[in-house]
């Protein structure tokens, strides 16, 4: 378990990253490419979470945070987040107009382990036990082979407490110390919160852009580790 301090200001982010962990089972549909091999992520996670049983396991630890698999009954947090998110977020990572995914959806993709075998861990604030959001590490398929993509999320009512500056910088310190060179990151233009906290866990934009005309520009950010 590895432990990491605590920052003592932050803007926090809305969505960043690749796809969203918090979605119905439909969503985790198994893709492969000569660069991307699921068997990576798969090694990841078991690095990861080695020994755990999704619900009873902390994997990483910080100062305020643990960082540790989902539970079923925190499905009710994975629908807040979906609720919340920007309408600028593109449609597939928002509630349709028929309420998907619905809570039940995401308690049955938490139990059949979906969510916790894509990397991203519930963030658990220590003082209060609950959970405020995820952060964690995932093979989205857009990187170059072997350079996985750091990826958080916190509720609207937990912002701007350093949280996600705080719950990065201990998912970086486990990348490091388990060999990963570098890691990589994207985020929309217009989400500034997003931007300051990769700027500051050390994460820099590059040339490599990806245009929307409808939901603006997502930058790629690298990080050496």
């Amino acid at each position: 378990m590895l432990e990491a301090p605590a920052p003592t200001t932050g803007d926090e982010p809305g969505l960043i990253g690749g796809t969203p962990p918090t979605c119905a089972p439909k969503k985790f549909e198994s893709r492969s490419t000569p660069w991307h091999d699921p068997a990576l992520t798969r090694a990841m996670v078991a690095a990861m979470t080695v020994g755990a049983v999704p619900g009873s396991e902390v994997v990483l630890e910080t100062s305020r945070l643990l960082l540790r698999p989902w539970r079923v009954a925190e499905a009710v947090i994975q629908h807040e987040l979906w609720t919340e998110r920007d309408p600028r977020v593109p449609p597939h990572s928002r509630i349709d107009a028929d309420g998907h995914p619905t809570v039940a959806e995401l308690e049955s993709s938490i139990r059949t382990n979906q969510l916790w075998s894509s990397g991203l861990l519930a963030i658990e604030r220590k003082a209060s036990r609950d959970v405020i959001g995820y952060c964690g590490l995932v093979d989205s398929e857009r990187g170059s082979a072997g350079e996985l993509e750091l990826a958080f999320e916190l509720l609207r009512r937990v912002q701007r407490q350093g949280y996600a500056t705080e719950a990065s910088l201990a998912v970086l310190e486990w990348a490091r110390s388990s060999g990963y060179e570098r890691l990589w990151a994207t985020v929309w233009d217009w989400n500034t919160a997003s931007r300051r906290v990769l700027a500051k866990v050390g994460f820099t934009e590059n040339e490599r852009k990806e245009v929307d005309a409808v939901h603006g520009t997502n930058l790629f950010t690298t990080r050496r580790l």
